[in-house]
């Protein structure tokens, strides 16, 4: 008797297999890709939780609307931990860095 071979039509999990499974360098990628969107998910959560515009957001910490506008960017590459501080504090939060130690990438099956 033969096994038949599980199948998925998550569009997701078929391109991960067939782009990234295994692939160091891509699951690299990804996880720093995943890593940013959190980042700008969260600010722009924190924000808007807190009801303010970006514009009201950049004027207490002193910057301009389109600096918080590419922060919530998910493809920005220039988060500094001192902003990140200046946001946390203007929204009444802090931020908490941590250092995981890495072990293998969750995959999907």
């Amino acid at each position: 008797m033969t096994k038949k071979k599980k199948t998925t039509s998550d569009a997701v999990r078929i391109l991960h297999r067939r782009y990234v499974k295994g692939d160091l360098k891509r699951l690299k990628s990804l996880q720093k890709e995943r890593e940013k969107a959190n980042i700008a998910t969260r600010i722009y959560d924190i924000r808007t939780e807190a009801g303010l515009t970006q514009k009201q957001l950049a004027k207490l910490i002193g910057t301009t609307q389109s600096v918080i506008s590419r922060l919530e960017d998910a493809d920005y590459d220039g988060h500094s931990l001192n902003m990140l501080e200046r946001v946390a504090k203007a929204l009444n939060c802090t931020v908490d860095i941590r250092f995981i130690p890495q072990t293998t990438t969750h995959t999907f099956a």
